[in-house]
């Protein structure tokens, strides 16, 4: 049954057997079995990958390339060992850090601009008797291209047409590639024309700037001078616009008029801004982390920074991809083809709560113990990153008498000293001196509000100023809680 399912006697073909290939295509001819590159703009052009390297002098497409890189540079790695403890991790561990990890990261992501970015591992077999990379370079693009079975090859000068390369001799990071594209997808690409448009509208903005930023000076002289007098005067006024002095004769006057263009030169920075604008967009898939502009909006930024987020996410899981192709390489060649192969991951480094650790403080001052369970459960420690220290909890200490049973004659006379020990931690003209900043910048801020919508946008955390306010106020009502429990205490 599978038989007849797999073989087609009438066509004569296997559904395992590739039918659409580029070779048996209608419409596709290469030359020398090499793909062509099918970025459009390339193409136009007549040039090679090289004129990408060129929009990297451009202030903002460095800025916007170099935040991207960063989003996942700033991001920790590990080693996922997975249930089983295996080992050479540790091995892999220090193998990755010799290498330069941030490095390596930083030339995979390359591909993102490029669309796709080879790296050569230099292998070297050690004393141990384990063949390892030495070292892994990345090389230019612009020398590779691929064949018609999207296979890399390498373009000498004895093959211009390109040679195959060795298994498991060179990383290829690609960015979205697909059967049509392994070239990958090129961010560059797509901010080429803004970059030309913007260059041009900057040459301008220079040839206005010199021609109208300057006051214009007339020259007057006798309606009979020669030509000779009326060269020598306009020599003399341009001295003049450098040197800001000129000896001219008594019978010729000079005329100061200020040039006013104001509006023209709005249209250049207009220009300017706008193909900024979508370059941010083509590197990060926004503009508001990059570029505020007059105008913000709290919330527009935050859907902004998703999206970056996302672009980053998919930048994490292709330096990954790479990186485990490399481990993956390295057990094979070690250890075998059938062994279980760990996992490189990259991962967000975790922001302690200060709400939290602020509250436990306040409980610990006032003798509870915590566990160590507790610890890793909360911060996400490790056990044998820390200890409990027995002499910490200062249980036994006066101010803290409440949380022992004493007689109903000294019960009253405990309360009323912990009531003043309590509120130490809090100032009550503190809390009245924040609360009325609070108010009166609530005020200013709903003086400059046109709508409601404004009025909602501008209501953040941040423009209230109010965290140190509320830390304070969450301590006061913790100490309050705290009087109330052992307020009950004392009426029992």
């Amino acid at each position: 049954m599978q038989e007849n399912i797999l073989q087609n006697k009438k066509l004569n073909k296997k559904i395992t057997d590739e039918i659409a290939t580029r070779k048996r295509a209608l419409n596709f001819y290469s030359l020398a079995n090499i793909l062509p590159d099918p970025d459009i703009v390339l193409r136009k052009q007549g040039k090679d990958m090289r004129i990408y390297k060129e929009l990297l002098c451009d202030p903002h497409v460095y800025a916007c390339t170099q935040s991207r890189k960063a989003g996942v540079l700033s991001l920790d790695w590990e080693i996922n060992r997975g249930f089983d403890k295996d080992k050479n991790i540790e091995e892999i561990e220090n193998l990755l850090k010799k290498l330069n990890v941030r490095k390596l990261i930083s030339d995979i992501l390359d591909c993102t601009q490029f669309g796709f970015q080879p790296l050569e591992i230099i292998w070297k077999r050690y004393k141990n008797g384990k063949i390892l990379p030495e070292k892994i370079v990345a090389k230019p693009p612009e020398w590779f291209c691929f064949d018609d079975d999207n296979n890399l090859k390498f373009r000498t000068k004895e093959n211009y047409y390109g040679e195959l390369l060795p298994d498991k001799k060179f990383l290829l990071a690609q960015n979205n590639p697909t059967y049509n594209n392994p070239y990958g997808e090129r961010t560059l690409s797509r901010v080429f024309w803004s970059v030309t448009f913007k260059k041009g509208g900057m040459k301008f903005w220079v040839v206005f700037t010199e021609k109208y930023g300057m006051p214009h000076l007339i020259g007057k002289h006798p309606r009979g001078a020669t030509k000779a007098e009326t060269d020598s005067l306009a020599d003399m006024l341009e001295e003049m616009v450098q040197d800001a002095i000129a000896v001219i004769p008594d019978d010729s006057s000079v005329e100061i008029q200020e040039a006013n263009k104001t509006s023209s030169a709005d249209i250049y920075e207009k220009l300017i801004d706008k193909m900024n604008s979508e370059i941010s967009k083509a590197i990060l898939g926004q503009t508001l982390t990059t570029e505020i502009g007059a105008k913000g909006s709290y919330a527009a930024s935050n859907t902004h920074m998703e999206v970056r987020q996302d672009i980053i996410d998919s930048d994490k899981k292709l330096v990954e991809s790479v990186i485990n192709q490399l481990i993956q390489w390295i057990y094979e060649i070690n250890y075998g083809a059938n062994v279980d192969v760990p996992n490189f991951e990259l991962y967000a480094p975790e922001d302690v709560d200060l709400t939290l650790a602020q509250r436990d403080k306040i409980l610990s001052e006032t003798g509870v113990k915590f566990t160590k369970e507790y610890f890793i459960k909360t911060y996400g420690l490790e056990e044998d990153d820390f200890d409990i220290r027995e002499d910490f909890y200062p249980i036994n200490q006066p101010a803290f008498k409440q949380f022992k049973e004493e007689t109903p004659e000294k019960e009253e006379k405990i309360g009323q000293e912990q009531i003043e020990e309590l509120f130490k931690f809090i100032s009550e003209e503190r809390l009245n001196e924040q609360g009325q900043a609070i108010l009166g910048h609530f005020f200013s801020l709903l003086e400059s509000c046109e709508s409601y919508e404004d009025l909602e946008e501008i209501l953040t955390e941040e423009n209230l100023r109010s965290k140190s306010f509320e830390k304070d106020l969450q301590k006061a009502l913790f100490l309050c809680e705290l009087q109330g429990r052992t307020d009950g205490l004392i009426v029992e």
